[in-house]
């Protein structure tokens, strides 16, 4: 495995993650209420002004303009305008139907059936059918596809999982049960765009979708152009004539250009670089973006629970909050249950910092003085000083180890990766719309991307009983289980669960907002 395609099958967030009639499976997920930016446009009245080119900034793509390997936000972003999902997640993670009209599932939620909309083409004039979706799942679960979406179907859809009856409906047959699927198979899996069946590769040179945009020009150095695609399946989108996305070196420079009305928008906005002030205003949104702080719990000094407990203790997490992500997030309690899901436990203290609790834990596990180092790619840096800094007031050294992108995710993933075998590290990982996305990559004993080595049979017992189940109390109490295990062991540090922004400049378009995972969607952008 190359270094330089290994981080395709990444969780980084920064790298990362429209239409009536959402739906949101089950009640899974507690409605996020947009949070209140800095300064806001007034909502748009009467019918939209169509026409009009959007210019948005980003940075420039860390991977090949690859559908089925992209992970970072640009190429993601530039794909999701091209091509399209079975479903859509909104700004709240509810789903909401796209090339899927409707699904259901068997008694045991683990044969689903899904319709599909019928009248779509493809840019090229290719009729979309069952075929294009068997086809694009059964590429993203091939072993050897280098997807993202391997760790999302892991244990749950396996190869020859996919079937078709007829030109309009698909049949996934999982591994187990899982009442979530539907997330797994939406934008939320963001590596599952429907392609046609005999793609294959080269996305750039022949990009064809069914998405409101079509791809025009694509240069690795300087942008993208995009223009409406007259084929669109939503009669009357996008209002806008067209996109055209210019990719800057940094923050600094993007904050500048939208000051000067040169940019509209930016793909992904970073909250502690840009700011409101002038023209320029934030749309927030709680998400489930965040950090993973990773402890080796297989080898010393983390194979004592005490170590691990005496670490969580030391940090001050509403200063995290404040230096890290500029008081935009809420804080995390050292198991993957975000504040936005609604199963979120409720019971468990919040965990503070509490440097006599450091004490004791570090006395009762006979270290006098510890001192470790912990390993991060660049976009963590800002979050590695802050946490080096607050141990250091408990009498922790922390030696930091800043590896290039590249490096971090490198090596073999099965033995020497530094992301996955380092003592301490810290990885980003986009936001997901369902807690068990994070779950069993991260912590559960086969877990693809389980760097703390941890092992539990109770929580991997609970995470299949609340896959499973799709009735409130069930799912509550295996919640209960696995987030309590999760905070007396922790394997894992979750100090923080970001919220996420949109900047943009409010003089020429309405419509613009922003997501959960930073995704895009801007068939409802339109003229002022």
């Amino acid at each position: 495995m190359d270094s330089s395609s290994v981080r395709d099958r990444l969780p980084s967030r920064r790298g990362l993650l429209l239409g009536a009639g959402a739906i949101t499976l089950g009640g899974l997920l507690a409605a996020c209420a947009p949070g209140t930016p800095a300064a806001r446009e007034p909502a748009a009245t009467g019918p939209a002004k169509r026409g009009g080119i959007l210019k948005v900034g980003a940075a420039a793509a860390a991977t090949s303009l690859d559908p089925v390997t992209m992970y970072d936000p640009t190429a993601v972003g530039i794909v999701q305008m091209v091509a399209d999902y079975l479903i859509w997640l909104d700004r709240d993670f509810s789903l909401v139907p796209r090339l899927a009209d409707k699904w259901s599932a068997d008694s045991a939620n683990r044969v689903w059936t899904f319709q599909l909309r019928e009248g779509v083409t493809f840019s090229d004039g290719t009729p979309f059918n069952a075929k294009a979706v068997k086809a694009s799942f059964d590429r993203l679960l091939d072993p050897h596809s280098k997807s993202a979406a391997l760790s999302a179907f892991g244990g749950i859809l396996a190869q020859g999982g996919v079937s078709v009856q007829g030109k309009s409906t698909v049949v996934f047959t999982l591994e187990r049960s899982y009442s979530d699927f539907p997330y797994l198979v939406s934008a939320g899996n963001y590596n599952a765009v429907i392609l046609k069946s005999d793609y294959a590769g080269e996305f750039a040179k022949h990009p064809v979708g069914t998405g409101p945009f079509l791809l025009k020009s694509y240069d690795t150095s300087t942008g993208a152009t995009l223009v409406r695609n007259p084929a669109y399946w939503q009669a009357g989108k996008p209002y806008l004539d067209g996109v055209d996305i210019r990719f800057y070196s940094d923050s600094q420079a993007q904050q500048i250009a939208l000051q000067s009305g040169e940019l509209d928008t930016l793909i992904v906005t970073d909250p502690s670089a840009i700011v409101a002030s002038g023209d320029v205003v934030l749309d927030t949104v709680p998400s489930t973006i965040m950090t993973a702080f990773t402890l080796r719990m297989d080898q010393a000094p983390f194979d004592k629970k005490e170590v691990r407990q005496a670490i969580a203790y030391a940090l001050d997490r509403p200063a995290v909050n404040h230096s890290a992500n500029n008081g935009l997030g809420k804080l995390g309690n050292d198991h993957p249950f975000a504040p936005q899901f609604k199963d979120h436990p409720t019971r468990l203290p919040q965990r503070a910092l509490d440097r006599s609790k450091v004490r004791q834990l570090l006395s009762a596990a006979g270290v006098d003085r510890l001192s470790f180092s912990l390993t991060f790619e660049p976009e963590s840096k800002n979050y590695a000083l802050v946490i080096q800094d607050q141990l250091r007031h408990c009498g922790i050294d922390v030696t930091l180890d800043e590896r290039s992108a590249a490096e971090f995710y490198g090596g073999d993933q099965t033995s020497d990766t530094p992301w996955l075998f380092t003592h301490a590290n810290l990885v980003a990982w986009a936001g997901r719309p369902v807690p068990s996305q994070f779950i069993n990559p991260m912590v559960t004993t086969t877990g693809m991307w389980n760097g703390s080595k941890y092992a539990n049979p109770q929580v991997d017992a609970a995470l299949k009983a609340y896959d499973a189940a799709d009735d409130a109390r069930t799912r509550r109490r295996q919640a209960e289980i696995i987030a309590s295990a999760l905070h007396e062991d922790v394997p894992v540090i979750i100090s923080l669960w970001e919220g996420a922004a949109r900047a943009h400049n409010r003089t020429r378009f309405t419509g613009i907002q922003a997501h959960p995972s930073s995704y895009v969607d801007f068939t409802s952008v339109a003229r002022i």
